[in-house]
Protein backbone atom coordinates (compact mmCIF):
# COMPACT_ATOMS: atom_id res chain seq x y z
CA UNK A 1 0.00 0.00 0.00
CA UNK A 2 1.81 3.17 -0.94
CA UNK A 3 0.32 5.68 1.27
CA UNK A 4 1.62 8.26 3.84
CA UNK A 5 2.42 6.64 7.34
CA UNK A 6 -0.22 9.13 9.00
CA UNK A 7 -2.42 8.00 6.69
CA UNK A 8 -2.89 4.44 8.22
CA UNK A 9 -3.58 5.60 11.86
CA UNK A 10 -7.14 6.00 11.52
CA UNK A 11 -7.05 2.42 10.44
CA UNK A 12 -4.76 1.24 13.20
CA UNK A 13 -6.68 3.29 16.08
CA UNK A 14 -10.16 1.09 14.03
CA UNK A 15 -8.04 -2.12 14.65
CA UNK A 16 -7.14 -1.42 18.14
CA UNK A 17 -10.32 -0.36 19.58
CA UNK A 18 -11.57 -3.85 18.26
CA UNK A 19 -8.85 -5.60 19.28
CA UNK A 20 -9.22 -4.23 22.65
CA UNK A 21 -13.54 -4.60 22.42
CA UNK A 22 -12.99 -8.16 22.28
CA UNK A 23 -10.14 -8.12 25.11
CA UNK A 24 -12.45 -6.61 27.54
CA UNK A 25 -15.08 -9.15 26.39
CA UNK A 26 -13.19 -11.90 27.42
CA UNK A 27 -11.77 -9.63 30.71
CA UNK A 28 -15.40 -9.89 31.69
CA UNK A 29 -16.66 -13.42 31.02
CA UNK A 30 -13.56 -15.82 31.87
CA UNK A 31 -11.09 -17.26 29.88
CA UNK A 32 -8.94 -20.41 29.13
CA UNK A 33 -4.78 -20.03 29.91
CA UNK A 34 -2.29 -22.14 28.48
CA UNK A 35 1.67 -22.14 28.59
CA UNK A 36 3.78 -21.35 25.66
CA UNK A 37 6.95 -23.63 24.65
CA UNK A 38 9.27 -20.20 26.62
CA UNK A 39 6.76 -20.58 29.82
CA UNK A 40 4.67 -17.44 29.29
CA UNK A 41 0.81 -17.68 29.66
CA UNK A 42 -1.54 -17.74 26.92
CA UNK A 43 -5.47 -16.71 27.27
CA UNK A 44 -8.13 -16.87 25.14
CA UNK A 45 -8.02 -13.26 24.90
CA UNK A 46 -4.36 -12.89 23.08
CA UNK A 47 -5.50 -15.68 20.52
CA UNK A 48 -8.85 -13.55 19.48
CA UNK A 49 -7.21 -9.81 19.69
CA UNK A 50 -4.33 -11.82 17.31
CA UNK A 51 -6.89 -12.50 14.46
CA UNK A 52 -8.55 -9.28 14.81
CA UNK A 53 -5.48 -7.00 14.18
CA UNK A 54 -3.94 -9.98 11.82
CA UNK A 55 -7.26 -9.78 9.85
CA UNK A 56 -7.31 -6.13 9.62
CA UNK A 57 -3.31 -4.94 8.79
CA UNK A 58 -3.67 -7.52 5.91
CA UNK A 59 -5.83 -4.96 4.29
CA UNK A 60 -2.84 -2.52 3.73
CA UNK A 61 -0.57 -5.07 1.91
CA UNK A 62 2.08 -5.19 4.90
CA UNK A 63 3.26 -7.81 6.49
CA UNK A 64 2.46 -8.41 10.02
CA UNK A 65 4.52 -9.76 12.38
CA UNK A 66 2.55 -10.84 15.79
CA UNK A 67 3.63 -12.48 19.11
CA UNK A 68 1.08 -15.29 18.40
CA UNK A 69 2.25 -15.67 15.02
CA UNK A 70 5.51 -15.16 14.92
CA UNK A 71 7.13 -18.49 13.35
CA UNK A 72 7.80 -16.32 10.16
CA UNK A 73 11.26 -17.63 9.32
CA UNK A 74 14.17 -14.73 8.99
CA UNK A 75 14.61 -15.85 4.81
CA UNK A 76 10.91 -14.47 4.33
CA UNK A 77 11.27 -11.44 6.73
CA UNK A 78 14.99 -10.33 5.97
CA UNK A 79 13.11 -8.83 2.27
CA UNK A 80 10.43 -6.95 3.98
CA UNK A 81 10.58 -3.14 3.87
CA UNK A 82 7.69 -2.85 6.00
CA UNK A 83 6.45 -4.84 8.02
CA UNK A 84 3.67 -4.77 11.24
CA UNK A 85 4.79 -5.83 14.51
CA UNK A 86 2.22 -6.29 17.25
CA UNK A 87 1.70 -7.50 20.51
CA UNK A 88 -2.39 -8.12 20.67
CA UNK A 89 -2.41 -8.49 24.37
CA UNK A 90 0.36 -7.26 26.10
CA UNK A 91 0.69 -7.43 30.06
CA UNK A 92 -0.94 -10.94 30.17
CA UNK A 93 0.28 -11.08 33.55
CA UNK A 94 -1.69 -8.39 34.02
CA UNK A 95 -4.56 -9.86 32.38
CA UNK A 96 -4.14 -12.66 34.34
CA UNK A 97 -3.76 -10.98 37.78
CA UNK A 98 -6.83 -8.37 36.82
CA UNK A 99 -5.26 -5.25 37.38
CA UNK A 100 -5.89 -3.71 34.35
CA UNK A 101 -2.58 -2.88 33.27
CA UNK A 102 -2.92 -4.23 29.66
CA UNK A 103 -2.10 -2.93 26.71
CA UNK A 104 -2.98 -3.39 22.65
CA UNK A 105 0.45 -2.37 20.47
CA UNK A 106 0.68 -2.17 17.10
CA UNK A 107 3.82 -0.50 15.50
CA UNK A 108 4.70 -0.13 11.89
CA UNK A 109 8.43 -0.43 10.95
CA UNK A 110 10.11 0.52 8.27
CA UNK A 111 14.03 -0.54 7.49
CA UNK A 112 14.23 -1.41 11.01
CA UNK A 113 13.23 1.74 12.25
CA UNK A 114 10.25 1.91 14.06
CA UNK A 115 7.89 5.05 12.21
CA UNK A 116 4.52 4.81 13.77
CA UNK A 117 3.07 3.08 17.19
CA UNK A 118 -0.79 2.47 18.50
CA UNK A 119 -0.97 1.30 21.60
CA UNK A 120 -4.76 1.12 23.21
CA UNK A 121 -5.68 0.57 26.82
CA UNK A 122 -8.89 -1.41 26.89
CA UNK A 123 -9.77 -1.02 30.97
CA UNK A 124 -8.91 3.00 30.86
CA UNK A 125 -10.32 3.87 26.97
CA UNK A 126 -7.01 5.33 26.37
CA UNK A 127 -5.12 5.63 23.12
CA UNK A 128 -1.61 7.01 22.40
CA UNK A 129 -0.38 7.18 19.04
CA UNK A 130 2.98 8.67 17.06
CA UNK A 131 4.15 8.41 13.59
CA UNK A 132 7.57 9.67 11.80
CA UNK A 133 6.47 13.40 10.77
CA UNK A 134 3.72 14.03 12.64
CA UNK A 135 4.40 13.78 16.29
CA UNK A 136 2.74 11.94 19.12
CA UNK A 137 -1.07 12.28 20.81
CA UNK A 138 -3.40 10.69 23.30
CA UNK A 139 -6.89 10.90 23.01
CA UNK A 140 -9.55 8.74 24.49
CA UNK A 141 -11.92 6.26 22.57
CA UNK A 142 -14.95 8.67 24.11
CA UNK A 143 -13.57 11.77 22.39
CA UNK A 144 -13.16 9.72 18.90
CA UNK A 145 -16.26 8.40 18.43
CA UNK A 146 -18.09 10.26 17.06
CA UNK A 147 -16.40 10.22 13.92
CA UNK A 148 -15.72 7.72 11.34
CA UNK A 149 -12.84 5.37 11.55
CA UNK A 150 -10.77 4.10 9.81
CA UNK A 151 -12.46 6.52 6.95
CA UNK A 152 -11.40 9.49 8.31
CA UNK A 153 -8.24 11.45 8.19
CA UNK A 154 -5.36 12.09 10.54
CA UNK A 155 -6.31 15.55 11.20
CA UNK A 156 -9.44 14.54 12.49
CA UNK A 157 -8.16 12.50 14.75
CA UNK A 158 -5.23 14.71 16.07
CA UNK A 159 -7.72 17.53 16.55
CA UNK A 160 -9.42 15.69 18.79
CA UNK A 161 -6.43 14.64 20.79
CA UNK A 162 -3.41 16.41 23.20
CA UNK A 163 -0.23 16.68 21.22
CA UNK A 164 2.50 14.87 23.67
CA UNK A 165 4.46 15.80 25.86
CA UNK A 166 1.94 17.01 28.16
CA UNK A 167 2.79 20.11 30.07
CA UNK A 168 3.63 18.88 33.36
CA UNK A 169 4.90 20.70 35.90
CA UNK A 170 7.62 18.99 38.71
CA UNK A 171 10.93 19.01 40.07
CA UNK A 172 11.92 15.12 40.68
CA UNK A 173 12.65 12.72 38.40
CA UNK A 174 10.27 10.07 37.85
CA UNK A 175 11.86 6.36 37.13
CA UNK A 176 9.55 3.76 35.44
CA UNK A 177 9.82 0.33 36.64
CA UNK A 178 8.50 -2.86 35.56
CA UNK A 179 6.13 -4.65 37.83
CA UNK A 180 6.21 -8.43 36.81
CA UNK A 181 9.96 -8.38 35.58
CA UNK A 182 12.41 -6.00 37.82
CA UNK A 183 15.97 -7.56 37.84
CA UNK A 184 19.12 -6.80 39.61
CA UNK A 185 20.43 -4.75 36.69
CA UNK A 186 17.32 -2.26 36.41
CA UNK A 187 17.64 -2.02 40.33
CA UNK A 188 21.27 -0.72 40.44
CA UNK A 189 20.76 1.59 37.41
CA UNK A 190 17.68 2.99 39.49
CA UNK A 191 19.73 3.52 42.90
CA UNK A 192 22.36 5.42 40.55
CA UNK A 193 19.51 7.90 39.35
CA UNK A 194 18.63 7.94 43.02
CA UNK A 195 22.08 9.45 44.12
CA UNK A 196 22.66 11.78 41.20
CA UNK A 197 18.78 12.92 41.21
CA UNK A 198 17.93 12.84 45.12
CA UNK A 199 14.30 12.53 45.43
CA UNK A 200 13.72 10.25 42.56
CA UNK A 201 10.70 8.23 42.59
CA UNK A 202 10.56 4.99 41.42
CA UNK A 203 7.05 4.26 39.82
CA UNK A 204 5.84 0.56 38.66
CA UNK A 205 3.44 -0.38 35.49
CA UNK A 206 3.29 -3.27 33.31
CA UNK A 207 3.19 -4.01 29.78
CA UNK A 208 3.83 -0.78 27.23
CA UNK A 209 2.34 1.60 29.83
CA UNK A 210 6.08 2.78 30.67
CA UNK A 211 6.36 3.69 27.28
CA UNK A 212 3.24 5.91 27.46
CA UNK A 213 3.94 7.65 30.65
CA UNK A 214 7.69 8.42 28.85
CA UNK A 215 5.78 9.69 25.81
CA UNK A 216 3.20 12.38 27.92
CA UNK A 217 5.93 13.36 29.80
CA UNK A 218 4.85 12.33 33.26
CA UNK A 219 7.87 10.38 33.68
CA UNK A 220 11.80 10.47 32.68
CA UNK A 221 13.38 7.19 32.69
CA UNK A 222 12.63 3.66 31.60
CA UNK A 223 15.94 1.08 31.88
CA UNK A 224 15.14 -2.21 31.09
CA UNK A 225 17.96 -5.16 31.84
CA UNK A 226 15.63 -7.75 31.67
CA UNK A 227 14.19 -9.21 28.65
CA UNK A 228 11.92 -8.21 26.16
CA UNK A 229 10.51 -9.01 22.69
CA UNK A 230 10.60 -6.72 19.31
CA UNK A 231 6.32 -6.66 19.63
CA UNK A 232 6.67 -5.45 23.75
CA UNK A 233 8.29 -2.71 22.28
CA UNK A 234 7.79 -1.28 19.05
CA UNK A 235 4.62 0.62 19.14
CA UNK A 236 6.09 2.26 22.36
CA UNK A 237 9.65 2.96 20.88
CA UNK A 238 7.57 4.94 17.72
CA UNK A 239 5.01 7.08 20.30
CA UNK A 240 8.54 7.75 22.52
CA UNK A 241 10.85 8.92 20.13
CA UNK A 242 7.83 11.43 18.12
CA UNK A 243 7.19 12.45 21.52
CA UNK A 244 10.92 13.91 21.61
CA UNK A 245 11.77 10.75 23.87
CA UNK A 246 15.38 8.98 22.93
CA UNK A 247 15.11 5.33 22.49
CA UNK A 248 18.73 3.13 22.69
CA UNK A 249 20.39 -0.21 23.35
CA UNK A 250 22.12 -0.44 26.81
CA UNK A 251 25.23 -0.21 27.67
CA UNK A 252 26.14 0.27 24.27
CA UNK A 253 23.46 3.39 23.44
CA UNK A 254 23.01 2.14 19.95
CA UNK A 255 20.19 2.66 17.70
CA UNK A 256 17.11 0.40 18.77
CA UNK A 257 16.72 -1.64 15.50
CA UNK A 258 13.49 -4.01 14.74
CA UNK A 259 13.08 -6.96 12.17
CA UNK A 260 15.68 -8.19 13.51
CA UNK A 261 16.90 -12.07 12.76
CA UNK A 262 16.99 -12.27 16.62
CA UNK A 263 13.49 -10.68 17.61
CA UNK A 264 14.94 -10.30 21.32
CA UNK A 265 15.74 -7.01 22.22
CA UNK A 266 19.00 -5.95 23.62
CA UNK A 267 18.96 -4.54 27.01
CA UNK A 268 17.52 -0.55 26.42
CA UNK A 269 16.87 2.79 28.07
CA UNK A 270 13.74 5.17 27.15
CA UNK A 271 14.55 8.32 28.58
CA UNK A 272 13.96 12.45 28.31
CA UNK A 273 16.94 13.79 27.18
CA UNK A 274 16.36 17.30 28.58
CA UNK A 275 15.85 15.71 31.76
CA UNK A 276 18.78 12.91 31.82
CA UNK A 277 22.72 12.55 31.11
CA UNK A 278 22.05 8.62 30.61
CA UNK A 279 26.15 9.10 29.82
CA UNK A 280 26.67 10.22 32.84
CA UNK A 281 24.13 8.17 34.81
CA UNK A 282 26.29 4.99 33.13
CA UNK A 283 29.49 6.41 34.18
CA UNK A 284 28.14 6.27 37.83
CA UNK A 285 29.61 4.07 40.46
Amino acid sequence: MNVSVDALIPLVLNTALKAGKAILNVYESGWETTTKADNSPLTTADLIAHEIISQELHKTGIPVLSEEGNGIPYEIRKEWVQCWIVDPLDGTKEFISRNGEFTVNIGLVHNHEPVLGVIYIPVTGMLYFGCAGAGSFRVSAAAISGIKLPECMFVDVAALSDKLPLSIGRDELVVMGSRSHLTAGTVDIMERAGRLFPGSVVISAGSSLKFCRLAEGSADFYPRFGPTMEWDTCAGHAIAVNAGMTVVSLPELAPLTYNREELRNPFFAVYNPSRIDLQGLLRDK
